[in-house]
């Protein structure tokens, strides 16, 4: 029988999860490629879906040179996490980096604070891109129907259609899940050159000059000031690279998690920026009136915006068609992500009923499926888009809690790392080394610490209650929850993740002890 050294790249990250504590349960049927394309997609769809924010916070100069800022600032914290990753390649992710990066004193605590912002983080942002295609297919459909303002209520059961797809489609065909990755890399890769295409050549709306594509700001539709309407208008291209992280909550499904994982995070944002690049060029120099596009019901303006450029209602709906196929394959890879991390963190016991969200079932398809996790997250993200019944603007608040909470779980590792001067991860396979890697920790961090404080700011003033932002109410919420969870349970019952192999070094140190006293 072959070593765990000797065997297939899958055997030896088994071993490996066994040394973390962890026994294998989910198949690891997923390479470097399935992870890369399965997060690389969200470029058009980040940028998308919210699309009339970055037209309020300045228009081109802001999306397209703000797409450049924030692709360049966000490598930092991508290689980041990338070196923490490649030591501890588990689903558990970000709590479970916490309790190894800091003291024994302080471990619990802080993978307690980080799995609550992670699981809010998932859920939120999971409810932010299946909401965002509800609104997208809206959009749609006000291409053939322009005086249909759909209702609060329509958005939210067309939302609950597209959740709930997203959630079966995770559930009963697991087994492809693999190869839907691939499908959907290859509709991202087409969809945009053929909107490239397609623009460029239509321009029904007229053609600008490059000084207005990469130039033209405008302030005047935020309230605020020129300087921090840029800032404000950075909600898409930040948004975009948000669940970057969420990587991690796939790592005992891929093959070789602590080689394939760190890889596909270096290389996520580079090429999501060039995908970015191709999707907003062309709509840049062909953009339409921009207060048309910003009084369009919903709020939600690509429909009108592919029907104006292309001419026509059918060319539009074609155009439109490509984003919102890309919206569908988003929410199916959201869903999973969210449902194994939240898997990941009752099996940590760290959630109520965990002992029922950590069961793995077999599938239709007969592969293994966190089936109860998937519906607590199904169930939970229906709940939130309640919200969306008494703010017309409740995916901004949901773009924003979810970037806040996983912005925030993103860098405690980090910064406990930092605390720590990087000794704990020195030997990391995915090695920064030491002057790189306190530059790009520091650099992460502080970047980070940024984007959560505008994540938290409405988007127009003077502010009214149908114009705030509820994400700093719903991450207080969320707060109070897993405080109130943690003094009724989890101070008592909470023993964090295990460590095996720490574990392990205890029990023999304490055997060697008993024997000396015995002699």
């Amino acid at each position: 029988m072959n070593s765990p050294e000797s065997g297939s790249s899958s055997d030896i990250a088994k071993h490996g999860l066994k040394e973390m504590g962890y026994k294998q349960e989910l198949t690891r049927t997923r390479g470097l490629f399935h992870i890369l394309f399965n997060r690389t997609l969200f470029s058009a769809f980040g940028l998308a879906a919210p699309f009339a924010t970055g037209l309020i916070g300045g228009g081109p100069a802001t999306l397209i040179w703000g797409w450049v800022l924030t692709s360049i600032a966000t490598q930092p914290l991508a290689l980041s996490l990338a070196e923490i990753c490649s030591k501890y390649p588990t689903s558990a992710g970000m709590p479970y980096w916490c309790f190894r990066l800091t003291s024994s004193k302080r471990r619990l605590l802080a993978s307690w604070i980080n799995g609550w912002l992670t699981m809010v983080g998932v859920w939120t942002i999971s409810l932010s891109v299946t909401f965002g295609t509800a609104q997208i297919l809206v959009a749609g459909i006000n291409i053939f129907q322009q005086t249909w303002d759909a209702q609060p209520w329509q958005t939210y059961l067309v939302f609950v259609g597209v959740t709930v797809f997203s959630t079966l489609v995770g559930v009963l065909f697991n087994k492809l899940l693999p190869t839907i990755d691939i499908i959907c890399a290859a509709w991202t890769a087409l969809g945009v050159i053929v909107i490239l295409v397609c623009l460029s050549v239509k321009a029904a709306a007229g053609r600008h000059p490059a000084s207005f594509a990469l130039g033209n700001f405008d302030p005047s539709a935020s309230g605020w000031s020129p300087g921090w309407t840029f800032f404000i208008g950075l909600l898409p291209v930040t948004y975009t690279y948000a669940a970057i992280g969420m990587v991690a909550s796939m790592a005992e499904e891929v093959h070789n998690p602590a080689v394939q994982l760190p890889l596909a995070l270096a290389w996520l944002v580079p090429i999501g920026f060039v995908i970015g690049v191709i999707y907003l060029l062309p709509i840049m120099f062909t953009l339409p009136d921009i207060t048309t596009l910003l009084n369009v019901h919903g709020g939600q303006p690509i429909g009108v915006l592919f029907e104006l450029v292309m001419g026509s209602k059918a060319g539009g709906f074609g155009v439109w068609f490509i984003v919102f196929g890309i919206g569908i394959f988003c929410g199916i890879s959201i869903s999973c992500a969210a449902s194994r991390a939240t898997w990941s963190f009752a099996r940590d016991s760290a959630i109520p009923l965990s002992w029922v969200f950590s069961k793995v079932i077999r599938s239709v398809d007969g592969s293994e499926v966190p089936l109860n996790a998937y519906i607590l997250s199904l169930v939970i993200q229906l709940l939130l888009g309640l919200l969306f019944l008494g703010s017309s603007v409740a995916f901004n608040a949901f773009v924003g809690v979810a970037s806040t909470c996983l912005g925030a779980s993103y860098i405690m590792p980090i910064a406990l790392s930092l605390i720590d001067r990087r000794e704990t991860i020195r030997d990391a396979p995915f090695s920064l080394g030491d002057r790189l890697g306190w530059f790009l920790n520091v650099w992460a961090v502080l970047w980070t610490m940024l984007e959560i404080v505008l994540y938290c700011m409405p988007a127009v003033i003077p502010v009214t209650k149908n114009t705030m932002n509820y994400a700093s109410v719903v991450f207080v919420g969320f707060g109070l929850i897993s405080a109130i969870w943690y003094l009724i349970n989890g101070r008592k019952n909470y023993k964090g993740p295990p460590n095996f192999k720490e574990d392990q070094n205890k029990n023999a140190q304490q055997e060697l002890a008993n024997k000396s006293e015995q002699e």
